[in-house]
């Protein structure tokens, strides 16, 4: 989906330029100078990726969001098959994070994210994802219609696909028959390996040799600081290593590069992992791959000097931070992840033009 089409040009007459945003300042960060921001790149997908989102557009408006497109539930599910799109689920939930917090922004963010409900085939369906997949049909190209939606949004940042093709998730599962404990499977589906029983060993996605969107890989070879996570493991995290293109971009990139923990364990895909058991797992999947900092919630982390010892293979150094919501939910509060984000960059960067 590649063409360009003649209707651009009249969408964007409709559809007024974004309006000049001004980041929101984290708590307890220091002003910065006008016009001088850090190039960010996020990667992930779903409600892990929202939320470093809805962090890092308060302390940058430089900020691109990396977004996996292996999704095959639900509302995307139904329109990937039906229609053969990348399931837009992923990509609407990323640019609802970068709505602003004034009206213009909470509105629209409240629109995409609205599903239908009804006794019909629009059941569940969600008015962003079929908003973007209109705009795909009508444009033939995906980069410009997210730009597109992004613009109407006022969204602060740029939300790209990883893959110019949609994906199929397949995971290797001890276990996943209960009668079977030591047996490996195979399982397939973003949407079954996100909640399978059993203990997943690896994955991989089909076709293996997917294309990368050639502007994510731009962006994540100029960026600044690169961060990846907090998000389902298996199925929104790593999936982002096994796009070569992509791969080489992050182990050969300037930026520096975050990995971002998850709060808890998610039922299934990684019961019972403690958070050196998270980087042990990305390490076998991308072994070239090399970080810098590791950032976790500090009640999160049981073990400190496993943690420092898994990190130290990936050349990383551990920050650890409150950063979840005070009322008790395993769920990132996006001011403290971003001042939380606003520290690393300050402390572990490069002498940036931002500074």
């Amino acid at each position: 989906m590649t063409a360009r089409s003649p209707r651009l040009s009249r969408l964007r007459r409709v559809v007024p330029e974004a309006r000049a945003t001004r980041p929101v300042e984290a708590r307890g960060a220091r002003p910065r100078r006008r016009g001088a921001q850090p190039k960010v790149v996020a990667l992930g997908g779903g409600m892990g990726l929202s939320a470093s989102l809805a962090a890092l557009r308060r302390i940058t408006g430089d900020l691109t969001a990396v977004v996996t497109v292996a999704d095959d539930g639900g509302s995307s599910g139904r329109l990937r098959d039906e229609l053969g799109v990348l399931p837009p689920g992923d990509l609407r939930k990323a640019l609802a994070a970068l709505c602003g917090d004034d009206d213009w922004g909470q509105t629209w963010a409240r629109v995409i994210q609205h599903r239908f409900q009804s006794k019909g085939d629009l059941h569940e369906h969600a008015v962003g994802n079929l908003l973007i997949v209109a705009l795909w049909e009508q444009l033939g190209d995906h980069v410009q219609a997210l730009d597109l939606v992004g613009r109407l949004l006022g969204a602060h940042g740029r939300v790209l696909p990883m893959s110019a093709v949609p994906l199929e998730l397949q995971a290797l599962v001890k276990g996943h028959d209960p009668d079977r404990p030591e047996d490996v499977e195979t399982v397939r589906g973003q949407a079954t390996v996100a909640l399978t029983p059993g203990e997943v060993q690896s994955v991989h996605v089909v076709p293996h040799d997917p294309p990368a969107v050639p502007e994510a890989v731009e962006a994540v070879r100029d960026a600044d600081w690169v961060v990846l996570g907090p998000g389902s493991w298996f199925s929104s995290v790593i999936p982002h290593l096994l796009v070569p293109e992509l791969l080489d971009a992050l182990t050969q990139t300037k930026a520096r590069r975050v990995l971002s923990l998850n709060l808890a364990p998610q039922p299934g895909e990684t019961d019972g992992f403690s958070p050196q058991r998270h980087l042990e797992v990305l390490g076998r999947h991308a072994p070239k791959l090399a970080l810098d900092v590791v950032l976790a919630d500090q009640a999160a982390v049981p073990d400190r000097d496993s943690l420092t010892d898994a990190a130290k293979r990936f050349g990383a150094a551990v920050e650890l931070a409150p950063v979840a919501r005070p009322d008790g939910t395993p769920r990132h509060d996006p001011e403290l992840l971003a001042a939380a984000y606003d520290r690393i960059f300050r402390m572990h960067g490069r002498i940036g033009p931002w500074r």
